[in-house]
Formats: C-alpha cells, structure tokens, sequence
C-alpha cells in the first residue's frame, strides 16, 4: 500500500510539474520537461499496475520499474556529467536529489518488493 500511495505521489508532483513547466516555457528546456513528462508516465503505470495487481501486472510492474532505475541512473548521471544540457532540472535530476532522491529509492524497493512477493505467493 505504501509503494501504491509513494508512487501516486510522484505521479502527481512529476506530471503536474511538467504540464506547467512544458505548458508555460517550453523553450527554455525541452528536454528536461519531456524527460519530466516521461517519468510522470512511467509512474502512472506502475501505480496502475501495482493498484490492478496479478501476476501479468507484477511482471510488468518490475520490467517497468527496471526501466525507471535504469533512466534515473542514466538521467542522474548525465546531469552531472553535462549540466549544460539540463538548463533546468528533471524529476530524475541528481538522482532526485529534488525529490529526496525518492527516484532513485522507490524502484529498487519496488522491485525488491515485486521479486518477494513472487517467491512468498509461490
């Protein structure tokens, strides 16, 4: 329950972010905002899926929380590596630095999360 509530947390702070920040000035860092969109996806269906449960939706959930781990590590590191490419920041930023560095925290819990739950209802 906690990782449905944590996720539909972050759906809600990235999407809406994003919405105003594409929506108002775009131009300013479009790859940042799209990068911000994208994560406000990528959570939205991971809430769903973790809320809709099943075995298809576990496995779902863990490729799309791979996936997720995956581009904040990449995001993270390109941040820091270039931050000229980033005028402004990203949900996925620093790590998440932004967001308590909950980005980078809440996939491998899930996953840690997801892989027990298979081998406990096994």
């Amino acid at each position: 329950m906690l990782l449905v509530w944590l996720y539909g947390v972050m759906v809600v702070g990235a999407v809406s972010r994003s919405a105003v920040q594409i929506a108002t000035e775009f131009d300013k860092a479009p790859l940042a905002y799209s990068l911000s969109a994208m994560a406000g996806l990528v959570y939205g269906f991971i809430t769903y899926s973790l809320v809709r449960g099943g075995e298809r939706a576990r496995r779902a959930a863990l490729v799309c929380c791979a996936a997720e781990l995956a581009g904040v590590l990449i995001v993270g590191t390109w941040t820091l590596a270039d931050p000229a490419a980033f005028p402004d920041a990203t949900v996925w930023s620093d790590y998440g630095m932004g967001y308590l560095f909950i980005p980078v925290l809440l996939p491998v819990t899930a996953m840690f999360w997801l892989r027990r739950s298979r081998t406990v209802t096994s």
